[in-house]
C-alpha cells in the first residue's frame, strides 16, 4: 500500500557505550548507571518514533480499515518495550522480548511503511543483547526491510532511500562493535594490571619475609649462637679441669653462667625490639664496644678497645650493625684464629663511621673480590654465617666491608657505614 507523503527524517544513530559481556544491560542486579540510562534512552526513542509514526498514519489514513490493527500493534509494542525497561530481567528474557518486538514491528511495517524508522532503537538493542554474528544478521534484515519500506513510500526512485538505511545500520554496527572490542581490550588490560599488582604484592611479601628471616638469623647468630658456643667451650674446659684444677673449673662455670645471663638478656631484647642488649637504655656504641671487649677478654685472649674522633650519637641501625659486626668477628677470632690479642677501633668522622677489628692470629689468604669463600665463617656449613652475614648487614645500610690478612700475619676487618643518606648497592 503506497502512501505518497513525506517520510520522516532518520534520528541520531549514536550507539552509546557498550555493556560489558559479564554485566549486560538486561542482567538482573548487574546494570550500571550508564546501562540504565542507555536502556531508558533506547526505550524513549522507540516509543517516540512509534507515537510519531502512529500519529502520521492516523492523520493521513484515518479511514483505513487497517487502522485498528496498526493501533493495536503499536500499543503492544509500546507496552512490551516499556515493561522491559521497568523490569529488565535476565539476558535471555531480554532476547525473548526483543524477538516479540521485532515480530510485531515487522507486521506493522508491512501494514504501514512509515513505521520503518522505529528500527533504529531496535538495532541498538539487538547489538547489545545478541552475539555479534546474530546481531549483524538481524541488523541486516532490519535494514533491508527499512529499504523496502522507504521504496514503498517514495513517489519515484531516490538513491537515498536505497543507500541511507544500510549506511545508518552499518555505521551503528561498526561503531558499536569497535567500542565493544575496545572495552574488552581495556578490561583485559585492567585485569592484567590487577593480576600483576597482586603478583607484585605477593612477591614483595615473600621478599620481605625472606629478608626478615635473614635478619633474624644474623641477629641470633651474632648474639645467642655465639654466646652458646662460648658457654659450650667453657663447660668443656671446666669438665676437663674438674678433677685436676677445681678452682679453674669453677671459674669457667662462673664465666659460663655470666655469659648465659647476658644471653638471656639478649634473648629478651631480641623478643622486644631486636636491639643489642649492650645498646639498651641509651648506651652509646663506644660504651657498648668497651663492655663487649671487657666481657670477651678471657681464656688467653685480650681485647682492647679504642675510639677516635668526636663522640657522635650514631643512628640506632648503624650502631646496632657495627656492634653485631664486632660480636661476630670476635667470636670467629676466638674459635678459629688462635689469636692472643685483638683490638676494636671505632672511628667517627663527619659523614662516616668505621670499625676495625684486628687480631694477631694465624691469618688466612685474603678473599678475592666477589669470591664465595668465607674466611671468617664457621667451618661447619650447618652453623656458619660469618662474613656473608656481616656483609649483608652492612649492605642494607649502604656500608662496605674490607678484609686484610695473610697466613701467619693476623687479620684486619674494616666495616664502614656512611652517616649521610645513601642508596644501598644492589645485592
Amino acid at each position: 500500500m503506497r502512501h505518497p507523503d513525506d517520510h520522516p527524517q532518520p534520528p541520531s544513530t549514536s550507539p552509546g557505550p557498550p555493556a560489558s559481556p559479564a554485566s549486560g544491560a538486561f542482567a538482573p542486579g548487574a546494570q550500571t548507571r550508564d546501562d540504565r540510562l542507555l536502556s531508558a534512552l533506547l526505550t524513549t526513542a522507540f516509543v517516540v518514533l512509534l507515537a510519531g509514526a502512529l500519529l502520521r498514519y492516523v492523520l493521513k489514513h484515518g479511514d483505513s480499515d487497517r487502522l485498528p490493527w496498526i493501533v493495536g500493534l503499536s500499543v503492544v509494542l509500546a507496552v512490551v518495550q516499556v515493561a522491559g525497561q521497568a523490569r529488565p530481567g535476565s539476558r535471555r528474557a531480554g532476547r525473548v522480548r526483543l524477538a516479540l518486538v521485532v515480530a510485531c514491528w515487522v507486521v506493522v511495517v508491512l501494514l504501514a511503511p512509515s513505521f520503518a524508522w522505529c528500527a533504529v532503537p531496535l538495532i541498538h538493542t539487538a547489538l547489545r543483547l545478541l552475539p555479534t554474528r546474530s546481531a549483524v544478521a538481524l541488523v541486516t534484515a532490519l535494514a533491508t526491510l527499512v529499504v523496502l519500506a522507504e521504496l514503498r513510500l517514495a513517489d519515484g526512485f531516490d538513491p537515498n532511500h536505497l543507500l541511507l538505511p544500510p549506511v545508518v545500520a552499518a555505521l551503528a554496527t561498526g561503531v558499536f562493535v569497535y567500542l565493544t572490542r575496545e572495552a574488552t581490550r581495556r578490561q583485559h588490560l585492567i585485569d592484567d594490571l590487577v593480576r600483576t599488582r597482586r603478583e607484585l604484592a605477593a612477591t614483595e611479601r615473600r621478599e620481605g619475609t625472606l629478608a626478615e628471616r635473614q635478619r633474624l638469623s644474623r641477629e641470633i647468630h651474632d648474639s645467642l649462637a655465639q654466646g652458646l658456643s662460648s658457654q659450650n667451650m667453657l663447660l668443656q674446659a671446666a669438665d676437663r679441669q674438674w678433677d685436676t684444677d677445681p678452682e679453674a673449673a669453677r671459674t669457667h662455670l662462673r664465666t659460663a653462667a655470666s655469659i648465659a645471663a647476658h644471653g638471656l638478656t639478649e634473648a629478651r631484647r631480641l623478643v622486644h625490639d631486636l636491639a643489642p642488649a649492650d645498646l639498651a637504655e641509651g648506651a652509646g656504641l663506644a660504651q657498648a664496644l668497651a663492655t663487649l671487649a671487657a666481657r670477651e677478654s678471657r681464656d688467653g685472649l685480650t681485647i682492647r678497645f679504642h675510639a677516635e674522633g668526636p663522640d657522635t650519637h650514631l643512628p640506632d641501625q648503624a650502631a646496632s650493625a657495627l656492634l653485631r659486626t664486632a660480636q661476630g668477628a670476635l667470636a670467629n677470632i676466638r674459635e678459629h684464629s688462635g689469636a692472643r690479642t685483638a683490638a676494636l677501633t671505632l672511628t667517627c668522622l663527619d659523614d662516616t663511621v668505621a670499625l676495625d677489628v684486628a687480631d694477631d692470629g694465624r691469618g688466612f689468604p685474603a678473599p678475592e673480590p666477589g669470591g664465595t669463600r668465607d674466611p671468617l665463617g664457621d667451618p661447619d656449613p650447618l652453623r656458619g654465617h660469618g662474613l656473608p652475614a656481616i656483609r649483608a648487614r652492612l649492605r642494607q645500610l649502604g656500608g662496605t666491608l674490607a678484609i686484610e690478612s695473610a697466613p701467619g700475619e693476623g687479620a684486619v676487618l674494616t666495616a664502614t657505614i656512611p652517616l649521610t643518606p645513601a642508596t644501598p648497592p644492589a645485592p
